[in-house]
C-alpha cells in the first residue's frame, strides 16, 4: 500500500491547528456565547481553553509515541481495545462532518449578504472545493489553510484593537441573570471555538518529525488561540455589550462597524468568508483521516483506505466525508444545536482519550514516549484525570437535546461496528 506524504513541518502543522481554531467558532458563536455569560463570557472561554490544554498535553503524548493519522482509533484501540476506538472514531468522524456542513452555512450566509448567492448551492461548493483541494495535496492545503488563517488574525486583531480604548470602561465580571452557571454553559458552547487542536494529530504520517513537532504543534496552537480569544472576548463587550451581542447574526463584523463604520463591516465580512472556508476545509481533512485510519485497521470499507496513485492522499475518505456533509447541508438551521452536538462528540472522545493515557502509563510503563506529560503520583499522570473530570463537567452543559442525538449516533455506530467489514472475524470482541 502506497504511503502518505510527509512534507509538513512544524510552522504548516500549528497553522492548521490555529487557523482552523480561530476559525467559525469565535465569528459566529461569540455572539450567543455574550448572551449566556454576560461581560464574563471571557472567563467563559478560559473554562473551555482549560480542558483543551489538558487533554492537548493528553494528544500531545499520545501521539509522541503512536505517530498514527487516524490518531484517536489507535490510541483508544492500543489502550482499550477495538469496540471503544471504533464508537469514539465513528461519533467524531460524524460530529466532525456535521461541523463542516454547519460552517460551509454560515460561509453561505456570508455570502448570500454580499451577493445574494443561494445558501444551499454556495455551502455545497464549498465543501466540494475543499475536497478537491484536499485531493490534490496535503502541502498545498496546508499552505491555503496557512494564508486564511493569516487573514483570521488580521480580522481579530482589527477587532482587539477597536476594543483597546475601550478596555476597563465596564465590569468584566458581570454576568446575565443566568450567574455562574451561564459562565459555564457558554464555555461548552464556545468549546466548539477550539476545534482543531486534536485535529493536528491527524498529520502525523504527513509530518517531518512527527513525534516531536505533532505534541509542540498541539501546544502552540491551545496557547496562541487562548491569548487572542480571551483579548477578543473583552474587546467586544467592551465596544457592543453582551445584549446587542447575542442579538446580532454578525457580532465581530458588527463591533468593527460600531467602531470604524460600513466598510468595516464589509471587511470583516470577507474575512469571515475565508475564516469559514479555511474551518470547513481543516473539518474534512480531520474526518476523512480519521475514517481512513479506521478503514485501514478494517473496521470500515477497505476502499476508503484508499490513496490517490499520484497525489497521495486519502482521496475516497474526503469524498465519502465531503459527501456527508452535502447531504446534511440542507436539513442544518441551527448552528448553536449543532455546536453542541458536535461538542458532546468531541468531549466524550477526550474522557476516553485522557483514559487512555492513564491506562497506557499503566499497560506500558516503559514505551518510549518523546513527549511524557509532567506531575504524577506513582505511574498516575495527574492532568489527563483533570481532563477527564473537566471534560465530563463541560458534557452536562450540552444540552438534552445534543446528548440524547449523540447516544442515538452511537448506537448507529455499534451497528456498524458488528457488521463484518472486508470478512473481519474480530467484530464481536472488544478487545480484539
Amino acid at each position: 500500500m502506497s504511503e502518505l506524504k510527509r512534507s509538513l513541518g512544524l510552522v504548516e502543522t500549528t497553522l492548521m491547528g490555529v487557523g482552523v481554531m480561530l476559525g467559525a467558532g469565535i465569528y459566529a458563536l461569540v455572539g450567543q456565547a455574550a448572551l449566556l455569560a454576560g461581560n464574563a463570557v471571557w472567563l467563559s472561554f478560559l473554562i473551555a481553553s482549560v480542558v483543551a490544554s489538558c487533554t492537548g498535553l493528553s494528544y500531545a503524548e499520545l501521539s509522541s509515541f503512536i505517530p498514527k493519522a487516524g490518531g484517536e482509533y489507535y490510541y483508544t484501540s492500543r489502550a482499550m481495545g477495538r469496540l471503544v476506538a471504533f464508537l469514539v472514531s465513528w461519533l467524531l468522524v460524524i460530529g466532525i462532518a456535521i461541523a463542516a456542513a454547519a460552517v460551509a452555512l454560515g460561509f453561505a450566509g456570508y455570502l448570500n449578504a454580499l451577493t445574494s448567492t443561494d445558501p444551499i448551492w454556495a455551502a455545497s461548493l464549498l465543501v466540494a472545493a475543499t475536497a478537491g483541494l484536499l485531493i490534490y495535496g496535503i502541502q498545498q492545503s496546508a499552505w491555503v489553510a496557512g494564508i486564511c488563517t493569516v487573514l483570521e488574525l488580521i480580522g481579530l486583531v482589527v477587532v482587539i484593537w477597536v476594543g483597546l480604548p475601550k478596555l476597563g470602561t465596564i465590569n468584566y465580571f458581570e454576568m446575565t441573570p443566568a450567574g455562574s452557571a451561564g459562565v459555564v454553559s457558554a464555555g461548552a458552547l464556545i468549546f466548539f471555538a477550539y476545534i482543531g487542536f486534536e485535529e493536528i494529530v491527524q498529520l502525523s504520517e504527513e509530518t517531518r518529525d512527527a513525534t516531536r513537532n505533532i505534541p509542540r504543534a498541539v501546544l502552540l496552537s491551545i496557547a496562541i488561540t487562548t491569548v487572542v480569544y480571551v483579548l477578543v472576548a473583552a474587546s467586544v463587550v467592551s465596544v457592543m455589550g453582551w445584549e446587542q451581542l447575542g442579538a446580532s447574526e454578525a457580532p465581530l463584523a458588527d463591533v468593527a462597524a460600531m467602531a470604524l463604520g460600513h466598510k468595516a463591516f464589509l471587511g470583516l465580512s470577507v474575512i469571515a468568508l475565508f475564516s469559514t472556508g479555511n474551518t470547513v476545509l481543516i473539518l474534512i481533512m480531520s474526518a476523512a483521516r480519521l475514517l481512513y485510519g479506521m478503514a485501514e485497521d478494517g473496521k470500515m470499507p477497505k476502499i476508503l483506505a484508499a490513496i490517490h496513485r499520484t497525489r497521495r492522499s486519502p482521496y475516497t475518505a474526503t469524498l465519502a466525508v465531503a459527501a456527508v456533509s452535502v447531504a446534511i447541508i440542507a436539513a442544518l438551521k441551527d448552528i448553536t444545536a449543532v455546536a453542541n452536538l458536535t461538542n458532546f462528540a468531541l468531549l466524550t472522545a477526550f474522557v476516553i482519550i485522557n483514559s487512555a493515557v492513564v491506562v497506557l502509563r499503566y499497560r506500558e510503563p516503559n514505551a518510549p514516549r518523546p513527549f511524557r506529560i509532567p506531575g504524577r503520583i506513582g505511574k498516575l499522570p495527574l492532568i489527563p484525570v483533570v481532563g477527564i473530570i473537566t471534560s465530563s463537567f463541560l458534557l452536562y452543559y450540552v444540552g438534552v437535546t445534543a446528548i440524547l442525538l449523540g447516544i442515538g449516533l452511537g448506537m448507529i455506530g455499534l451497528v456498524l461496528y458488528l457488521i463484518p467489514f472486508n470478512g473481519s472475524d474480530d467484530a464481536a470482541s472488544p478487545a480484539s
